[in-house]
């Protein structure tokens, strides 16, 4: 994927993007950093086209994908998984269930309304949750889970479309410390094992630095780094952040 001079404002307001431009490298895990307001979910949410950008192109396995309606855009979004801070599920459905409605963008409307669902994919969805851990509660409503099952739920309904690139918005800002540990190497191990792009939004400078391939930094808008993991300095802090390194950390 590549994404070239997006622009994003809101009714004519102050731009929240700006000449953002970026290529994507198949496999990679790519965290985006910055404060509060930088533009990172809104960026996810242009790639995915649940909001329009101003300006600027998106190129997706050959396509661009801005001009794209209907069908074309239906099948565009299942070659792109997304997961949630706030896991998106619902609640009063089984964690199966929750993992089936992955497979929805699939189904025509009668499928969707009845839950019509083959043996194959049933299958597919019972291997998936073992994979992420999460067996013993597969009958469990979701609100019965933790902050970090519901994770896994989350990245197991996305990885049941079987997608080429995941995005991840604030993935692990809801989860305590050992929690967010988990779904960080959950999404490596998936991004190692199964070729499959991961596209991660981060506050924490720490887990971008420990389980990404290459970093974004975005401030104001505007992307201010680009690079390697271990390259970001105190320099580049100061430009993401507009702050020194010691002045993000509380006692």
């Amino acid at each position: 994927m590549s994404v070239d001079n997006i622009d994003k404002a809101y009714s004519g307001k102050k731009k929240v993007l700006k000449d953002v431009t970026f290529d994507i490298r198949q496999g990679e895990v790519l965290s985006i950093i910055g404060p509060s307001g930088a533009g990172k979910s809104t960026l996810l949410r242009v790639i995915n086209r649940m909001i329009e950008p101003s300006d600027g192109k998106i190129t997706f396995q050959g396509k661009e994908t801005l001009s794209m309606k209907g069908k074309e855009l239906r099948s565009m979004r299942t070659d792109i998984g997304m997961i949630f801070q706030h896991y998106n599920l619902v609640d009063k459905l089984s964690v199966f269930e929750n993992v089936l409605h992955g497979l929805l963008g699939y189904k025509n409307s009668l499928q969707g309304i009845f839950s019509l669902y083959s043996e194959a994919e049933k299958k597919r969805a019972i291997e998936i949750i073992s994979e992420l851990g999460i067996e013993e509660q597969i009958y469990k409503r979701c609100d019965e889970l933790s902050g970090g099952q519901k994770q896994r739920v989350g990245i197991a309904r996305a990885l049941i479309q079987d997608p080429k690139i995941i995005l991840c918005d604030e993935p692990i800002a809801s989860l305590d410390p050992n929690a967010s540990k988990v779904i960080m190497e959950y999404l490596r191990r998936i991004s190692r094992e199964r070729d499959i792009t991961i596209i991660v939004n981060l506050h924490q400078l720490d887990a971008a630095k420990q389980y990404s391939d290459r970093i974004i930094g975005l401030n104001d808008g505007n992307i201010v780094y680009n690079g390697a993991p271990d390259a970001i300095d105190s320099d580049a802090i100061t430009r993401i952040y507009g702050s020194k390194l010691d002045e993000l950390i509380v006692e």
